[in-house]
């Protein structure tokens, strides 16, 4: 096996020196995801700037025996492009080509790192593609598939796996692996969505994108407090309609997102709800009525429409700042991720509301109404002695209180190892073996991504070597050295 230097050397030899950072200044930036609670240090950061650069990375990793972990963009919060100590990160930012744009087959090839909104940009004015986090301006689409991310339009459009129809990939031994959604057998692609880094890395991305509707109608509602919104949330759904986008955030979040972007905002109000409408003209203007009248019976103290493509972007402006707008009101936050029932929604707000109580920090409420994905931001100061501690004990809390409700612990954001802890909440003994023998069929020698997803250390019982047939390989799947 090479030492570090010798790795770091013969990475330098595939990328290009200028490729391969060493020096803790430069190795700084890369030291968290947008979960800043969870820092290490690799021993080198490595940006390839193709598929085979990736592909020859990967090999010369693992014959070095030294993992590795992925990164996009680094806005995942969920600590899954969190580093390795003494392991190689792999940094795929330079992979931005979209290689192919197929309208007809509304279809579109490109490398993970092309961000989100780029696919929507590049495929305008007659398609668009759904899956749309809050950071899609500057998340990347192999980021998104890591995490099988959503957004405020998956209510009704689905999340990323709906929109992957084929990959290309690297496996853990420098293996590539072709995988198709319409080929028969075993749904493998399914499976790599959402893996979070621990199956290998997408190098080549077919998606699917979507026919632009013939009409887009939007409307902002103010609501007393969030049980109100909520009503308005259960009306809406119970009367068939199936929003384009609904979203709800409470006081402390339209505070913020507010002094950030002068949306125009009220800040007088306990909770603001966004509804979308899309689809054929006549449809949505029937369906928006209804809605405006469902709103005003659930107490609506003001609905306003958006006149325009210049207000609607307003209304979505604020909206999609809340994250990053909450540093004006805290220094440091935790962004969880649990799902609930809609049903549930009044009870686990409250929860939420006792939890905040007792451990005396603030929580902000962002979400996904309509289907129950909450976005808690637990609020501390990282300079106050035990704040940390008790804001990870509490974000630890809501996400239990969801799960006892009957939800999950995430929906969007990944498991990482914020979250790994909690897997047993939701799985049992024989389901996490399972999964990891998943794993293991992609991974026999642990070196993609180690120390995510799964609660305790699992050995696949390899130990890495000379190049051996793939697991893969024995089931028929197309690969390639």
């Amino acid at each position: 096996m090479a030492s570090g230097e010798e790795l770091t050397a013969q990475l330098a030899g595939i990328c290009g020196p200028e490729y391969v950072l060493t020096h803790p200044d430069a190795l700084a930036t890369y030291r968290s995801d947008g979960l800043e609670h969870y820092r290490q240090t690799p021993l080198a950061a490595v940006l390839p700037g193709s598929g085979e650069e990736v592909r020859q990375a990967v090999r010369a990793c693992f014959e070095a025996g030294v993992p590795w972990v992925a990164r996009g963009s680094g806005t995942g919060l969920s600590g899954g492009a969190l580093p390795v100590a003494e392991g190689v990160l792999i940094v795929l930012a330079r992979l931005r080509r979209i290689l192919s744009v197929e309208l007809e087959d509304a279809r579109v090839v490109v490398e993970p790192g092309v961000t989100n909104l780029s696919i929507s940009r590049v495929v305008a004015p007659t398609h668009f593609y759904p899956p749309d986090p809050s950071s899609q301006i500057v998340c990347s689409i192999g980021g998104n598939i890591a995490e099988n991310s959503g957004g405020a339009h998956c209510f009704k459009y689905g999340f990323t796996t709906n929109y992957v129809a084929a990959l290309e990939l690297v496996l853990s031994d420098g293996t590539v692996v072709g995988l198709d959604r319409d080929e028969p057998g075993y749904d493998l692609l399914g499976a790599f969505v959402g893996s979070e880094g621990t199956l290998g890395i997408a190098t080549k991305i077919t998606l699917r994108v979507a026919p632009a509707p013939e009409d887009v109608r939007t409307l902002l509602a103010f609501f007393e407090d969030t049980g109100s919104a909520g009503e308005a949330v259960t009306g809406i759904v119970s009367a068939g309609i199936v929003p384009g986008a609904i979203e709800m955030m409470d006081r402390l979040s339209i505070r913020a997102a507010e002094e950030a972007t002068g949306a125009g905002y009220r800040l007088d109000v306990g909770a603001a709800l966004i509804v979308e409408l899309d689809g054929p003209q006549e449809e949505c203007e029937t369906r928006f009525e209804h809605v405006k009248r469902l709103c005003s019976d659930a107490g609506a103290v003001e609905v306003r429409v958006a006149k325009s493509a210049d207000e609607r972007e307003l209304i979505w402006k604020a909206r999609k700042a809340a994250f990053a707008a909450m540093g004006r009101l805290s220094p440091a936050y935790f962004v969880q991720d649990g799902v609930i029932p809609r049903t549930r929604l009044s009870e686990v707000l409250r929860r939420i509301d006792a939890l905040s109580a007792e451990y005396g920090l603030s929580v902000a409420n962002v979400f996904h109404a309509g289907d129950g994905n909450l976005h808690p931001l637990v609020c501390y100061d990282a300079a106050r002695e035990g704040e940390p501690e008790r804001a990870e004990q509490l974000a630890g809390q809501i996400i239990s209180a969801c799960v006892e409700e009957g939800g999950s612990i995430t929906g969007e954001h990944g498991v990482g190892v914020d979250k790994k802890a909690q897997m047993p909440a939701m799985f049992s003994e024989a389901d996490l073996e399972a999964f990891h023998r998943l794993r293991c069929a992609f991974d026999p020698h642990g070196l993609a991504n180690p120390g995510k997803v799964m609660p305790t250390p699992r050995l696949c019982g390899e130990v890495p070597g000379p190049y051996r047939e793939h697991p893969l390989e024995r089931a028929g799947v197309a690969t390639r050295l």
